[in-house]
């Protein structure tokens, strides 16, 4: 006759110090953290068999990670083993928060000093998008990012993308230079010949108006993005 057994997972308070989530984040910050050892902050405890930081980690891999984690709903959360309806509230309150950290504060401006720049201040909300957006970064003569009108929701190709629509909202702020960031749902930030062909449009459309184009970034998943300014695509 045989058994089947559980293997034993320690609780938090059975970790050693140094590995417990709270003490890691105490000691040496947020960013070193992972998305699991976030998550298991978030959600406190686990339950029965399973400790927090095992419950976090299935939660990421039922929803195919943070970015699937961030599209979920309250009843999609609801559904999962072990979420609660408060610690479902916990989850989609802290990754509202995330989005809307990204928003700007008129007295503390980001400034765009490289692509990364761009993806840093844009890619938690926009990579979690179902469809394409694009986005227009209107930049001061500082590199301060004034807004970040969203321009096109749908498919960003030729065929709708207007230069006087994406340029307007920089004609209206007297912004002297603009950034074009649109993010590719699929994942993969690899510019399409559309893409390319918007560009250039829009370099000819900015030379006219003596607004520059400084690039065309797109967004992949999670950090991946093309700068298509350092690819050398349309910009020569």
């Amino acid at each position: 006759m045989s058994t089947t057994t559980t293997a034993y997972q320690p609780t938090i308070h059975e970790m050693p110090t140094g590995e417990r989530p709270r003490e890691r984040l105490k000691e040496f910050g947020p960013r070193t953290l992972s998305n699991t050892e976030l998550i298991a902050i978030l959600l406190r405890t686990g339950m029965q068999g399973e400790n927090v930081l095992a419950q976090a980690s299935r939660i990421l891999t039922c929803f195919d990670g943070l970015s699937g984690l961030a599209r979920a709903s309250y009843a999609e959360l609801c559904r999962e083993r072990g979420l609660s309806e408060a610690k479902a509230c916990q989850l989609l309150a802290a990754l509202e928060l995330g989005r809307r950290s990204v928003s700007l504060s008129p007295t503390e401006r980001p400034v765009i000093s490289s692509p990364q720049d761009v993806t840093n201040l844009l890619i938690a909300e926009m990579a979690t998008l179902d469809q394409e957006h694009l986005r227009v970064l209107l930049l001061n003569t500082r590199n301060e990012v004034l807004s970040v009108p969203e321009v096109y929701v749908g498919n960003v190709n030729s065929s709708v993308v207007r230069p006087a629509e994406v340029f307007r909202p920089a004609i209206r702020e007297n912004a002297p230079s603009i950034i074009v960031v649109h993010n590719h749902p699929s994942g993969d930030p690899t510019p399409s010949p559309q893409d390319v062909s918007i560009t250039k449009d829009l370099i000819a459309c900015g030379d006219m108006l003596d607004i520059r184009l400084l690039d065309h970034v797109v967004l992949g998943s999670v950090d991946r993005y093309v700068s298509m300014n350092e690819r050398r695509l349309a910009f020569t």
